[in-house]
């Protein structure tokens, strides 16, 4: 395993070691509590990283904003995607799986269209108009709920060098191990307490309560917090 991933060897390889993702965040907020310093701001990806981050930000007391990134989906198949768009207008098209995928040029652009339009939109509803945080200099902790391909995290990452983070540090609650070593490599610290290998993976799977989060629950939430 690569010496920037930091784990729990107690969770390794565990189905169903989280009661929720808030205490997922709470773990998490642990793990990193001395190690990403006052610098710090967490960038949660909607839905399910929200909730994480702010357990995360309740255990640690660093400031969270929300970094809206999206898959951008099979027209048949709103579950699987082939890409991403970030919050800053930022794109990452997975060629490998395009070229298996009979899709055509406009279903592509279409797709991107559709997920850029879904981003914008999000932006305005969770970040109330609020302009992105200015990150030159700062450690960006980008969180979500977990990494089954990596693929949307993959586009954070982007996202944020672009904004000029001086270090960045993803904090997943959950990962299969292949994404875990992947994300590393693009990020300068992975902190995962659950990765698990084999070939069935998914991120629901670490969790005794798990359930999809509607744009009006997350509204919620932020009013909360």
């Amino acid at each position: 395993m690569n010496d920037n991933i930091i784990s729990l060897s107690e969770f390794a390889n565990r189905p169903y070691v989280f009661r929720n993702r808030e205490h997922a965040g709470e773990i998490l907020g642990d793990m990193i509590r001395e190690a990403v310093g006052e610098n710090a701001i967490l960038l949660a990806i909607p839905a399910g990283g929200v909730p994480v981050a702010m357990a995360v930000s309740e255990v640690t007391k660093i400031a969270f904003d929300i970094a809206a990134v999206s898959k951008i989906t099979l027209p048949w198949n709103s579950e699987a995607g082939y890409g991403a768009v970030a919050f800053d207008g930022t794109i990452r098209l997975n060629e490998a799986l395009l070229k298996r995928l009979e899709l055509t040029d406009h279903d592509v652009r279409e797709g991107i269209e559709k997920t850029t339009a879904k981003v914008k939109q999000r932006n305005r509803s969770l970040r109330g108009g609020r302009p992105f945080p200015a990150l030159a200099g700062k450690t960006a902790v980008l969180v979500d709920d977990g990494l089954a391909s990596g693929f949307t995290m993959f586009c954070a990452i982007d996202a944020v060098k672009n904004a000029k983070a001086n270090e960045i540090v993803v904090a997943v609650p959950t990962a299969h191990s292949q994404s875990a070593t992947a994300v590393a490599e693009k990020a300068d610290r992975l902190f995962c307490p659950n990765i698990r290998g084999g070939a069935r993976f998914a991120v629901a799977e670490a969790y005794e309560n798990w359930s999809d989060i509607s744009e009006q629950e997350l509204l919620r939430m932020l009013d909360l917090a």
